[in-house]
């Protein structure tokens, strides 16, 4: 398609050179002319949706005896070859285009229709036996098509990528909770000394902010099951035989696994694009959920030495290309950065979400591509944030108990049995001397030895109803 040869084919506005081995035709050529504006494309999870809707539409109007065996079977055949992958190359246009995706719909139907052509033995650009509007897009368009793609392509990536390796993440973060259960550590709030914990409760935490990730991705799911497909042009169905969509629905369902069904009110799903708000408002709190998780695996790791020095992430490589030896956490960073541009493409779709003008949003290839790209990254660094950081951290225990003896927070489990302030006092010498709490409560005599050392003890004060467990 980068040579030179080209052939003319004809659209509604007249004929059009187009490049002699593309399967598009005269409309998707203006579109590439008119577009030439980021060089991102729409996502193989789109154009695999497009493939299957097309698949599915031929095979519900021959059910319904509107399209013969012979056309259908062909743009089946054509259509499977879109979903596989085998025709990404004649999709070619650009993400920021018209608003609606129609060019890119279009872009489907003459593809379909003259990978028809060819398979009939007739020439590209024939329209012959299969036409692009009157038999590819027969009782469709480009105004149900395209939010319904949306819909199919995020579902199946959230199903078969996302909640995946949302599971193995969480298998991970479960196995280091009690793995790390008996290995003491002092706990921060608002970064600084706090009560102590056990380090496998603060993993335990982050599988549970997994856990509920897992929830909020079927959340989305459900929320993206409903299509607008059947609501054509503006949600009244012009167009269509009135049981398509339900037959429809059916080969989408055996073909995905997942219960796609029809708009409640086709008004809404085409005049509004709620549900892939709702369904990116999911994949930004997994994101900020990852976030914490993340930045927090790299504090408790910083030093080595002169840092928190907690825990030790698994080293990946070289990490100054001037300080020999330095090993930096990447593996978390990458992981931050997926995070913030989740956050981004939110904020992106949030917007374009909120351009609905009466019967359609006009801001949809926009709301695809981030939407399709935020669950691929998401999916794409849970895996490699399981595999290559949570997998390989190990506790330097050392490190935990010297932390704890030193901090001064160690004199809360005291204040229920010598009062606040004289806990404060101890608190504050502590700080001011250097010695340990501890230390000092020997010194003073302030409780018998036995009771001291047991509200002293680093283990009661990890759990509810534990020696000298206090409020606050």
């Amino acid at each position: 398609m980068t040579s030179g040869a080209s052939r003319t084919e004809k659209d509604s506005m007249g004929e059009m050179s187009v490049p002699e081995s593309a399967l598009y035709g005269a409309s998707t050529q203006r579109a590439v002319l008119n577009f030439p504006v980021s060089g991102y494309r729409f996502s193989r999870p789109f154009i695999r949706a497009l493939g299957l809707l097309k698949w599915a539409a031929a095979q519900a109007n021959h059910d319904l005896g509107l399209l013969d065996a012979h056309r259908s079977a062909l743009i089946v055949q054509a259509a499977e070859e879109v979903v596989e992958g085998k025709l990404d190359e004649h999709f070619p246009l650009d993400i920021f285009q018209t608003g609606s995706g129609t060019s890119t719909n279009t872009n489907a139907n003459e593809v379909i229709s003259n990978r028809c052509s060819q398979l009939a033995g007739n020439a590209i650009g024939a329209r012959d036996p299969v036409h692009p509007n009157d038999h590819v897009n027969m009782g469709q368009s480009s105004n149900d098509v395209i939010p319904s793609a949306i819909h199919i392509s995020a579902a199946e990536q959230l199903k078969n990528s996302l909640l995946p390796a949302l599971e193995k993440l969480q298998t991970e973060l479960e196995g280091k909770a009690k793995e790390f259960h008996d290995i003491i550590k002092i706990g921060r709030t608002h970064l600084m000394d706090a009560t102590p914990v056990r380090l496998g409760q603060g993993f335990g935490g982050y599988a549970q902010q997994i856990a509920y990730a897992r929830e909020r991705v079927q959340k989305a799911i459900d929320v993206l099951q409903e299509l607008a497909l059947g609501g054509t042009a503006v949600g009244t169905g012009l167009n269509r035989h009135q049981d398509f969509p339900a037959k429809v629905m059916r080969h989408l369902k055996q073909r995905t696994g997942i219960d796609f069904r029809e708009a409640t009110n086709h008004f809404e799903a085409q005049g509004s694009k709620d549900a892939v708000v709702e369904a990116s408002g999911h994949l930004k709190t997994i994101a900020v959920s990852l976030f914490k998780i993340a930045n927090d695996i790299r504090w408790l790791a910083s030093g080595p030495r002169c840092g928190i020095g907690e825990i030790q992430l698994p080293a990946t490589q070289p990490g100054s290309s001037i300080m020999p030896g330095k090993v930096n956490p990447v593996i978390a960073e990458s992981t931050m950065m997926v995070c913030a541009q989740v956050i981004g493409n939110d904020a992106c779709i949030t917007w374009a979400g909120a351009n609905g003008n009466f019967e359609l949003n006009v801001m949809m290839p926009v709301m695809a591509h981030n939407l399709t790209e935020s669950v691929r990254l998401l999916a794409n660094v849970c895996d490699i944030l399981t595999e290559k950081a949570i997998h390989g951290i190990t506790a330097n225990e050392e490190r935990c108990r010297e932390l704890v003896e030193l901090s001064m927070s160690m004199v809360t489990s005291l204040a229920p049995k010598i009062g606040y302030d004289r806990a404060a006092e101890i608190a504050k010498e502590s700080a001011r001397t250097g010695r340990t709490v501890r230390e000092l409560c020997r010194e003073k005599n302030v409780l018998p030895p036995a009771e001291l050392e047991a509200a002293l003890d680093p283990v009661g004060m990890t759990e509810p109803g534990g020696e000298g467990a206090a409020g606050g």
